[in-house]
C-alpha cells in the first residue's frame, strides 16, 4: 500500500514563530541534529521551513496509513544524504517496516514537501 503527504510552508510564518518562541519552538519541532543543519545555511529559516514541511508530509502520510495516531514532530528527523538529499529518521518507536521518502523544494518565500510511504 502507498501513502502520500504533503505540506507547503510559508518562509515568513517560521521567521515569525522562530522570532516569537526562539529556542522554545526550536527545541519543541527539531532536533539538535536538524538546528545544526540549518544554523550552518547562509538562509537557516528557509531550511527550517523546508524540514517543517518535510515533517509535516511524513506526519500526513503515517498518519493516513494508520500506523499510529499520535507522531510529535521532533520524533520525525530529517538529514542530508551527502549528496545533499534529504532522509528521514524516525526517532519514535513506529513499527514500521516501510519504505518512506520525502523530497522537498524551497524558495525564499515558500517551502514545499512530500512523502511517499510504502507498506509492504
Amino acid at each position: 500500500m502507498i501513502y502520500i503527504g504533503t505540506d507547503i510552508v510559508e518562509i515568513s510564518r517560521i521567521d515569525q514563530v522562530i522570532a516569537e518562541k526562539g529556542d522554545r519552538f526550536l527545541s519543541y519541532v527539531f532536533t539538535q541534529t536538524e538546528q545544526s543543519i540549518c544554523n550552518s545555511k547562509v538562509l537557516p529559516n528557509m531550511h527550517y521551513g523546508g524540514k517543517f514541511a518535510a515533517k509535516e508530509a511524513v506526519k500526513k502520510a503515517l498518519l493516513s496509513s494508520n500506523v499510529k495516531k499520535n507522531i510529535p514532530l521532533n520524533s520525525i528527523e530529517i538529514q542530508n544524504k551527502t549528496d545533499g538529499a534529504p532522509m528521514v529518521i524516525l526517532l519514535d518507536e513506529i513499527d514500521c517496516l516501510a519504505n518512506l521518502q520525502v523530497s522537498i523544494s524551497h524558495t525564499e518565500e515558500y517551502a514545499t514537501a512530500t512523502a511517499i510511504l510504502e507498506i509492504q
